[in-house]
């Protein structure tokens, strides 16, 4: 069995570190009104970037459990 530090370690940094950078940007992204948010397009790519962290930390969590117990 491969230990926590082989594979759940780097999955913690990638996507808690990673996400400090990126909740950085967004709130950025806010700060700075370079978004409008009563724009129909704008919001669905707002939706589109908060989805597509979370879409891939879920799906690089569920190939993780995959390969360690399948």
């Amino acid at each position: 069995m491969i230990d926590f530090y082989n594979t759940w370690l780097p999955y913690i940094y990638l996507y808690v570190g990673g996400g400090i950078f990126f909740l950085a940007g967004m709130i950025l992204i806010r700060r700075t009104k370079a978004i409008d948010m009563r724009l129909k397009r704008d919001r669905f790519w707002w939706k589109a970037l908060i989805f597509g962290y979370f879409y891939f930390a879920v799906i690089h969590a569920f190939l993780i459990i995959a390969a360690l117990y399948l």
